[in-house]
């Protein structure tokens, strides 16, 4: 009977992936200089991720799922008083996990996934719109919570996630963050007064 995968190399090899992936892109990945460049084997890369694709999803996961985690620890709070003021202070602080060094680094890959789903879904497609998705759902709850209706609920939330992707987009093409910081503090003042429930 084969020995099981072991997790703690599992995650290490994710984490070395990761960086190979943030410092050198997706284009030209492929399996046998990847495991050169870690010390391992193409086999031994697909024994612990089955495929490429997973091994490039779960690699992104790493970094995706921490401000999605930071953002839903933030809105589950207990004691807020949820209006829009405590909103757009989660969202504030959400925004800034996004300026982290280590984050923001990763931030190009992101993109070219962004890009490579759509120009070829079958490969990387469902990781950048299941990503969006949750925020979209995560905010959507949050604007319920606060009294708006299902479907204002569901607009104010596509409108915040979209213009906050729109903004990152934007920084990384024309590497003006503090141009798309500040855009982002008057999206927050043109957004915030339709927040309040009707």
């Amino acid at each position: 009977m084969p020995r099981p995968p072991d997790p703690a190399k599992r995650r290490d090899l994710l984490d070395q992936v990761r960086e190979y992936m943030i410092r050198n892109g997706l284009a030209d990945l492929s399996l046998r200089p990847l495991a050169r460049a870690l010390g391992t084997s193409d086999r031994m890369l697909l024994y612990y991720f089955g495929t490429k694709e997973r091994m490039v999803a779960e690699a992104l996961a790493l970094d995706e799922r921490r401000p999605l985690l930071r953002a839903r620890s933030l809105l589950g709070a207990v004691d807020a008083d949820r209006g829009p003021v405590w909103l757009r202070g989660s969202v504030e602080e959400v925004w800034q996990r996004f300026s982290a060094p280590g984050l923001r680094a990763a931030l190009p890959l992101y993109l070219e996934i962004m890009v490579t789903g759509l120009l070829r879904p079958d490969r990387y497609g469902p990781v950048m719109r299941d990503t969006l998705t949750e925020w979209k759902g995560l905010f959507t709850s949050a604007f319920r919570e606060m009294g708006l209706p299902e479907a204002r609920a569901r607009t104010e939330a596509v409108l915040l996630v979209d213009a906050c992707a729109g903004l990152v987009v934007g920084a990384l093409t024309d590497g003006d963050w503090d141009q798309a910081d500040a855009a982002f503090r008057v999206l927050l003042d043109r957004l915030e007064p339709g927040w309040r429930a009707m």
